[in-house]
């Protein structure tokens, strides 16, 4: 068969998706996070150099009191070449007092208005230091870290310390750098990993996608009635429960098929022998090939056949309607042992020619409320039974016993070669037949439909036997019916 798209290649598709999805966010905030986090003690670290060197030339001030002092300029120097910055100091009114336009390497890279402040940055910085990226005094294509501050320079005879401002600017190109480097790590270690994740899940969806075709082959088996194979319930990954649900109901089926063969079969042959009996025995007075002084004996035969075709046919349709819970019993007190001797007297020839003893008939009466016709097709079939497998010159024996709780049993034993352990477990089952090596030979309806007809009595039917001896059928029924409640 060709195989068909799983279930499975889209299931795929779509975690495929959600795991490109889950890694692009996932990357998108932790380069966000670690890009501020580095930006963060970028700016802490300008700053830490910025009050380093307010502190350094606060010192020298104290001494000199010129803030363009040699001492000063070169401290300006070293700083701004080491630490590769460009330092802006302003008086208070703004004006810019000391720079790095002296020895700065490349002249070009001028701030915008560094000779002086603007009114609302002195009134900004007088109010609160300011530490970001700035772009806008420099280049907007190449911003740069901004640590601006108030500070003061006091000598040592100052009355009133000076008010000074200080811009130190540093390049911001580390950050960009850092979150470049981050994001071309994190995509390729993103990459490398849902490679390997749709890896994993692709070779696990394909056994889960082989399985499920699998699944999807052996079920077309079943609608096609071909039962030869099984669902493999021993995939890991997979429910083994629905598997064996699957397996049992396609048991079943098969069981059922194979019943209803063997019911057609049996049925067919249990309704051929009477008919031919009947047709024969009706020819034969026809013809003339039975003569008159013995039709009416020949007569009573095709109306004891005529009672069997009738009781085999109720005992499929009652089966029928006991199924489809159509079956209503018709309850009323009856005298259960003259049911059981009108059932025997029917089976007269046969017991005769087996020259079979019959006992247990002249025991007490005992009623019960009962359908009568249900219970009737109950006892007949129990003593069609015993007196098919009963052996030559054997005792067929029959008890009737009432219980203190109300319960009346009846028994109905038979001698001969008895049933196996087995046997007893199966023997009620619906066209169960015997070993047909022993020329057992039974549909196993009667039994069926009589253990069904006494559980709607509310009894129970029972079996025992021990092989070579004896087997014997109990029916167990309630004396009186319980009350339907309502």
């Amino acid at each position: 068969m060709k195989s068909r798209k799983s279930s499975y290649d889209k299931l795929f598709i779509f975690i495929a998706v959600i795991l490109l999805s889950l890694n692009i966010v996932i990357g998108v905030v932790l380069i966000t996070i670690s890009s501020a986090v580095y930006k963060s003690t970028k700016l802490d670290e300008l700053q830490s150099i910025g009050d380093l060197f307010i502190s350094c030339m606060q010192d020298n001030y104290t001494e000199t009191r010129d803030t363009r002092s040699e001492t000063t300029k070169n401290l300006h120097k070293k700083f701004s070449s080491k630490y590769h910055l460009m330092i802006y100091i302003y008086d208070e009114n703004g004006n810019c007092v000391l720079s790095d336009a002296d020895y700065r390497e490349d002249p070009k890279k001028v701030v915008k208005n560094s000779s002086k402040m603007t009114v609302s940055e002195v009134e900004s910085l007088s109010q609160k230091d300011f530490l970001d990226i700035e772009s806008s005094n420099i280049s907007a294509n190449e911003p740069y870290m901004l640590y601006g501050t108030c500070f003061f320079l006091s000598g040592e005879n100052d009355l009133v310390p000076s008010r000074m401002f200080a811009k130190i600017y540093a390049k911001s190109s580390d950050i960009n750098s850092f979150s470049v480097k981050i994001a071309v790590f994190y995509t390729l270690f993103c990459l490398l990993s849902l490679v390997v994740q749709l890896f994993l899940i692709r070779r696990r969806f394909n056994k889960l996608s082989a399985y499920e075709n699998e699944f999807r082959r052996i079920s077309e088996m079943y609608a096609k009635r071909d039962f030869s194979e099984k669902i493999p319930t021993d995939v890991p990954y997979t429910t083994p429960e629905i598997a064996d649900y699957v397996n049992a109901v396609a048991a079943d089926v098969a069981k059922s098929e194979e019943t209803s063969k063997t019911f057609i079969a049996n049925v067919s042959h249990e309704l051929r022998t009477p008919i031919t009996t009947i047709g024969g025995f009706v020819d034969g007075i026809l013809d003339g090939t039975i003569p008159k002084t013995r039709q009416n004996e020949y007569l009573v035969l095709v109306s004891k056949e005529i009672k069997r075709l009738r009781i085999l046919i109720s005992s499929m349709l009652n089966m029928s309607r006991f199924e489809t819970g159509t079956l209503r019993p018709n309850f009323r007190d009856v005298n259960l042992t003259e049911i059981v001797i009108q059932t025997v007297l029917m089976f007269e020839k046969k017991i005769e020619d087996k020259n079979l003893e019959v006992e247990g008939l002249g025991s007490e009466r005992m009623s019960a409320e009962v359908d009568p016709d249900l219970i009737q097709q109950v006892v007949y079939n129990l003593v069609e039974n015993a007196v098919k497998f009963i052996n030559t010159g054997g005792t067929l024996s029959f008890r009737f016993e009432r219980s203190i709780n109300g319960i009346c049993t009846i028994g109905i034993k038979n001698t001969g070669e008895g049933l196996k352990n087995d046997e007893i477990s199966q023997v009620f089952d619906r066209f169960y037949k015997t070993d047909s090596s022993r020329g057992k030979d039974t549909t196993g309806l009667g039994l069926a439909i009589s253990r069904k007809i006494v559980h709607l009595h509310h009894g129970h039917i029972v079996v025992k036997s021990v092989y070579g001896e004896y087997t014997e059928f109990l029916i167990q029924i309630p004396e009186k019916q319980p009350k339907k409640k309502g």
